[in-house]
């Protein structure tokens, strides 16, 4: 399963770090966040390495939607409501202000991205709700109004209409601005101490550290397992589609989204919380969809993304905590990544060189906000609950009775283990203990991986790591 940006953009890779270096900042992570915030230092006079475990864009960002927008779902009424206008407003505006931003970079430098502006809509069945989160935008200075033709395929009383917004392709992008960073891919940081990196091939010692690696993995200090959780979210590409004007997400649960790239209708939907896999398949789902909507059309490409989700629903951008004061964090980016990347580089590219930001206060991950108790509580909930399943949860099949071609938690020589059968009928069994805090990790049916519901660490059908908080792989069962 491949995105449209993977398929249409390759991006030259780079050599691994070898051996010992010092530099003034490190960022883990070569995604947008981590290349933007380096890109943004360096432009500074900042000396700046960065460290991905993988390949460049080669995370989340290759599995983006590629929406730069400031249209969040329905949020401003309700930060209005838990923090005040004045915060408020700094969300709003720091969005706004990154949506420029990408316009002034790809002008200035001449970034052949596909760069379109659309207006992004938010749809759905309730005309009143959906008034007034375009006026609490409105007052908060954002291009919002309330519009009542949703040209779309599903019930609908009106849209939120956010103008000026804009969609691109994120790797041509990447590839462009990444030109001028000293990356080093395939170096995966396992322990950070101090000022010290330490990967499998040298270590980076750095005056500054970010972690811009979708979810921070050292635990303690800044207890980010407590404060977010991961979600995924599928997408088809398809041709022979309709044409719809403009981004469409829907405002309530078990929506879909729409927007074109080109000839293509980008058709997104079947969200859920990474590792509570839904009975019907979510690309079967989407597929389903299509069918009923657009008859004609034929499926290009499918792929999927995950993103973290803070209990507040506000990204923590800032000092990683107080205890390590040069350390910075850029994560929580909900479903916003890319408009949320850039703001992580406005505000870091400023408070790393001792300057004020004026978006900042909103996003310090310090933050501890009464109304954040309860999504704190219900994450430790959700935890316990899968923690427990690895102790209590009795397996009703064997592995000799999982038919070829799935995997499922089964009995393995009288124990509990982590089963996938492939199509010749050979087992492959993991232990399953995710390695980040111990949850059980359950089988994805969809992308063939095992998902932890905890904190969304993912591994593939043999037990490899696909991406963290967990730094190692799930032992052979």
């Amino acid at each position: 399963m491949h995105s449209l940006w993977e398929k249409s953009c390759k991006i030259p890779g780079r050599e691994s770090l070898l051996g010992d270096e010092k530099t003034d900042v490190a960022v883990i992570g070569a995604g947008m966040a981590g290349i933007l915030i380096a890109w943004a230092l360096q432009r500074q006079g900042r000396e700046v390495v960065v460290l991905e475990a993988g390949r460049i864009a080669g995370g989340q960002t290759r599995n983006t939607t590629a929406k730069i927008t400031s249209q969040h779902a329905m949020t401003y009424g309700r930060l209005i409501r838990t923090l005040g206008e004045e915060k408020a407003r700094q969300y709003a505006q720091a969005n706004e202000a990154a949506l420029e931003e990408y316009r002034r970079c790809i002008a200035r430098y001449g970034i052949r991205c596909d760069f379109e502006q659309k207006s992004a809509y938010l749809y759905g069945t309730e005309a009143e709700v959906l008034q007034a989160e375009a006026q609490a935008a409105a007052s908060l200075g954002l291009p919002a109004s309330f519009v009542k033709e949703v040209p779309l395929p599903v019930p609908a009383a009106g849209a939120v209409a956010f103008q000026r917004q804009a969609q691109f392709h994120p790797l041509k992008f990447l590839r462009a601005l990444s030109d001028g960073l000293t990356i080093y891919e395939h170096t995966p940081v396992h322990v950070v101490d101090g000022d010290l990196l330490d990967t499998p091939h040298g270590t980076v010692r750095a005056n500054q550290i970010v972690f811009a690696c979708q979810f921070p993995f050292v635990n303690f200090p800044g207890l980010y397992f407590a404060r977010m959780h991961q979600e995924r979210s599928y997408v088809l590409a398809l041709e022979h589609a309709s044409q719809v004007d403009g981004m469409w997400i829907g405002a309530e649960a078990d929506s879909y989204s729409f927007r074109n790239y080109g000839d293509l209708l980008l058709l997104g939907g079947a969200g859920h919380r990474t590792g509570e896999n839904p009975p019907e398949g979510c690309y079967d789902h989407l597929r389903r969809k299509a069918r009923q909507w657009f008859p004609q059309s034929r499926e290009v490409a499918c792929w999927s993304a995950q993103d973290c989700i803070s209990v507040d629903h506000v990204p923590y951008i800032g000092r990683f905590s107080a205890s390590r004061p040069n350390w910075y964090v850029a994560t929580g980016f909900q479903k916003w990544g890319m408009s949320t990347s850039m703001v992580s580089a406005m505000i870091l590219g400023d408070l790393m060189c001792g300057k004020q930001n004026p978006y900042a206060p909103v996003f310090d991950p310090g933050r501890f906000e009464l109304e954040a108790l309860p999504g704190m509580a219900m994450e430790g909930g959700k935890a316990a609950k899968a923690l427990l399943r690895r102790f209590f949860q009795v397996p009703g099949e064997t592995a000799r009775q999982l038919p070829s071609g799935q995997g499922e938690i089964v009995r393995l020589n009288g124990k509990k283990a982590g089963v996938y059968k492939d199509q010749d009928g050979s087992i492959h069994a993991v232990k399953i203990r995710c390695p980040h805090l111990g949850c059980q990790v359950e089988w994805n049916p969809d992308e063939g991986s095992w998902d932890c519901p905890c904190h969304g660490s993912r591994f593939d059908c043999q037990g490899h790591r696909i991406s963290g908080p967990a730094q190692e792989d799930l032992p052979h069962g």
